[in-house]
This record gives structure tokens, C-alpha cells and sequence, in this order.
């Protein structure tokens, strides 16, 4: 899906939800235990659910991979039924690979090549050649871990050099010269505030994947005020507020009206 196909979906459907596929099976109702397998059990009902509410979805690669072989198998399961059943859905694989350029292309065989996804979240410490293996395969994107909301983010990404810029804005300058806005895009936590102006400042077009919204206390109206570009510029991810939303057999529909009650939020901050 390029950008303009992307942007299309986003004004069509006017809602730019990505729902947060972190499935872990402590978590799932109780009554799914007995499906053969439940955490695509789970997936299939969530996704069906809330399919008319989201432009996007985001499995977790940790919720599968800690599940060994069969979380694998139910990552499989569940990226080929939205490739064949919601194909105009943008998919990202939430796995945050970067390592060095041999590693980083066998990284971009799996996801693009063999699993067929959209997008996958790419953390760029180790430099370009980490990075630039992703960005080989037309129609892929890469997101680039930019600024977090998780209490560690100033750890790092908040320092800055000699002349005052902080690492993060580092991430954004440096990155451009490696690609641009058709298909790369940032990861920025809903948690940060004014802190968008900043980042639009460097990077005005790029479409941000923002997770933070919900159950981690972002709020939606702010990274719309601060975020959102003529073309909305946002995928704003919502998991556990939604998928855990209930534990009974109804959890698709409690979901799904949860679902619905962010896209509307969104519809009306679309305009």
C-alpha cells in the first residue's frame, strides 16, 4: 500500500485507528482456551469485529514469539487472513528488528517477502546500513523508532549533542537522507505532547505510527492538535483499550464498540 492508497483509505473510512493486535493468551477469554487454536481464535473474532472501524493493525511480534512455534503459526494465520480477507487493511509487524545490513536483509525477507505485510517498526541505534536493507522492497514501509513514551525515553532520546540537538531530532534529520515521506514513517508516543510541533518541524509530511492512546493515558485530542497534516499524517494505535476491552463471550462486540467510539472521535477531529 503506497501513500496515496494509505490516504485514501484514511478519507474514505475517516478514521486513521490502527487496533493493536498484542494477543497474549493469559490475557484472552477463558472460553477460547478450548479452540485449537485460540490466539488466532481470538484474532479472527477482533478482527471481523472491528474491520470497519480501523485503516490498520498491529500485531506485537513478542505476544507470538512467546509462544515459540505455535505463536509463530498464529502470527502466520492471522497476517494471510487479512491478506485475504481485509486487503485494503495496512498491516505492520510491531517487531522492532535492527542489526547489521546482512541480519537486517534476512529481517526484511521474512516480513516482506515471505509474510507479505505493509510495514514493520525498525530500530535505527545501529545507523543506516541497519536500516537501508528495509527500504528495498517497493510498496514496504519501515518505521523508525523515533520518540517513546515509555518512562526510559530520556534515557537517550532526549539528550543532546554539543549543538543542542537532542537525539531524537538526530533520528529524524539523519534519517531523510536515507529515504523520504513515501514510504518511511516515525514512531512517536501519544504521551509526548507538544513535542509533536517539534517533530513536525523536522518531518511536516511523514505519516506517524503514535501507540499511547488508551490504557497508556495519551490523549487523542492533543496529537491531533500537534500531529495531524492536511492529509491526516497519523495512525494512531489503540491495543489493550480495545482487544482486553471484555473477558466474556461478547469480547468481539464490547471491542468493536470501542473501536467505533475512537473512529468516531477521529471523524469528527478529521473534519
Amino acid at each position: 500500500m503506497n501513500k496515496q492508497e494509505l490516504i485514501r483509505q484514511i478519507q474514505e473510512k475517516k478514521t486513521f485507528l490502527c487496533v493493536g493486535l498484542d494477543t497474549d493468551i493469559k490475557k484472552i477469554p477463558q472460553h477460547l482456551l478450548t479452540e485449537e487454536d485460540p490466539i488466532f481464535a481470538f484474532n479472527k473474532a477482533i478482527i471481523d469485529a472491528t474491520a470497519a472501524y480501523c485503516v490498520a493493525y498491529k500485531p506485537n511480534l513478542a505476544f507470538y514469539e512467546s509462544m515459540g512455534v505455535k505463536g509463530w503459526v498464529a502470527f502466520e494465520k492471522t497476517i494471510k487472513y487479512l491478506n485475504e480477507h481485509y486487503p485494503n487493511h495496512f498491516i505492520i509487524a510491531d517487531a522492532k528488528r535492527g542489526d547489521i545490513g546482512n541480519t537486517s536483509a534476512m529481517y526484511a525477507r521474512t516480513f516482506f517477502e515471505e509474510m507479505n505485510l505493509d510495514a514493520l517498526t525498525v530500530a535505527p541505534y545501529m545507523g543506516e546500513d541497519s536500516v537501508t536493507p528495509f527500504l528495498q522492497y517497493p510498496g514496504k514501509w519501515v518505521i523508525l523508532l523515533a520518540l517513546t513514551s515509555n518512562k526510559g525515553s530520556q534515557d537517550f532520546q532526549l539528550t543532546c549533542n554539543a549543538e543542542g540537538e537532542r537525539l531524537f531530532e538526530k533520528v529524524l534529520r539523519k534519517s531523510q537522507e536515507w529515504s523520504n515521506d513515501e514510504n518511511m514513517m516515525y514512531v512517536v508516543g501519544a504521551t509526548q505532547g507538544r513535542m509533536f510541533e517539534d517533530i513536525r518541524r523536522i518531518v511536516p509530511n511523514h505519516f506517524l505510527l503514535v501507540p499511547g492512546i488508551g490504557a497508556q493515558g495519551g490523549s487523542l485530542e492533543e496529537v491531533c492538535k500537534y500531529g495531524m497534516t492536511k492529509d491526516c499524517g497519523l495512525l494512531v494505535n489503540s491495543s489493550r483499550a480495545i482487544i482486553y476491552a471484555d473477558k466474556s463471550e461478547a469480547f468481539a462486540e464490547v471491542a468493536a464498540a470501542e473501536a467505533k467510539k475512537v473512529a468516531e472521535q477521529m471523524a469528527a477531529l478529521l473534519g
